[in-house]
């Protein structure tokens, strides 16, 4: 097993020894998007209720819950949403949490759509260290009838390059569903071969409650690995921290490197080290948890700050979730009820 990231801080583990090392914030349930697998539109349409504004965590109140949790051991920080690029002057808030001690990485997880050259140039001087973009085809008809909205292609890719021109190291998610985008896989492994981003595959997810999720539409990593190797011989790689949500593969003709994220077929609930953050200031301590813990009340209730790294602590060394690992035991008790995945973050 590949060790722990190493922190000045004390380390905080949960029922499973799991440490608490990676925090991921959405600052914002609104998404421009409406994928079909996050947040369908005949559900998600104009009268949804998403979070008001007087409902957000501020930008202070997301910076003093970072700095909570680097005093406990987290090091890297993901700012989700929903869009998070939705929230006006995100690079303000990066700035503030690149200040915090302790964090020494700071990432955002967007959809591309507000990525320009002028955004990337800010949240790069702000301190972003890297950048994760969702593309699930490079086919403009199956992109757009993926994100729902009529999005193209060729603007996400343009925020590709955007990032890249800044330095900023890319990585692009691709959730693969049978029947859907699968015949995708090949275009977009070649497409991105030898550009020095790293493509991900990501298993179709039963996130939220909402996506109609069935297991037949799910395509294994395995199969897909098959798929890939059989044009392009791969070599598997080591993980390159513990915790390491992806498994990693290099092209043996050095194309560069490959990810598959397998929460279906290989779920990697066993070495989890992370905590979430939800728009109004829930923490959940797993991409399929139920309840949150309200940090809001605390944050907003005049808590000290030892109170704040007290309730983390707690809800933390609680924490024996591993929803992956029971995934079919839950449903066929029919008990399967989560958060919504644009609620909390990927």
């Amino acid at each position: 097993m590949p060790r722990t990231p190493e922190s000045s801080a004390p380390q905080v583990a949960d029922k499973l020894q799991r440490p608490l090392r990676d925090l991921r914030i959405s600052v914002t349930d609104h998404c421009n998007f409406r994928c079909v697998y996050c947040m369908p539109k005949q559900l998600f349409g104009m009268h949804y209720r998403f979070v008001g504004h007087e409902g957000l965590l501020t930008f202070e109140e997301i910076t003093r819950v970072a700095r909570t949790f680097a005093e406990l051991g987290v090091t890297k920080v993901r700012l989700t949403g929903g869009e998070p690029l939705l929230r006006p002057h995100l690079e303000d808030l990066v700035q503030d949490i690149a200040a915090v001690e302790g964090i020494a990485d700071i990432a955002v997880t967007t959809n591309g759509s507000l990525l320009g050259p002028a955004k990337a140039r800010k949240l790069k001087a702000a301190g972003l260290t890297r950048v994760t973009i969702s593309l699930d085809s490079l086919r403009d008809e199956t992109f757009q009838a993926m994100n729902d909205v009529g999005f193209p292609v060729a603007k996400v890719l343009a925020a590709v390059d955007a990032a890249a021109a800044e330095g900023l190291p890319v990585k692009l998610n691709m959730v693969v569903r049978r029947g859907l985008n699968d015949e995708d896989i090949l275009p977009m492994a070649e497409h991105f071969r030898h550009t020095g981003h790293v493509l991900r595959f990501i298993e179709y997810m039963d996130v939220g409650n909402l996506n109609g999720w069935r297991p037949e539409d799910v395509v294994p990593s395995r199969e897909i690995i098959e798929r890939i190797a059989s044009r392009w011989p791969l070599v598997a790689l080591e993980p390159s921290r513990y915790g390491e949500v992806a498994t990693r593969y290099a092209y043996r003709d050095g194309g560069g490197e490959i990810g598959f994220i397998s929460s279906v077929s290989q779920p990697f609930c066993r070495t989890c080290t992370r905590a979430r953050l939800s728009p109004e200031g829930k923490l959940f301590t797993c991409l399929f948890g139920v309840v949150g813990h309200d940090l809001r009340a605390l944050l907003r209730g005049g808590a000290s700050d030892a109170e704040l790294a007290a309730a983390v602590r707690a809800a933390w060394e609680g924490r024996e979730d591993r929803y992956s690992e029971l995934r079919s035991v839950i449903r066929s008790r029919g008990n399967g009820q989560k958060v919504e995945m644009f609620h909390i973050g990927g």
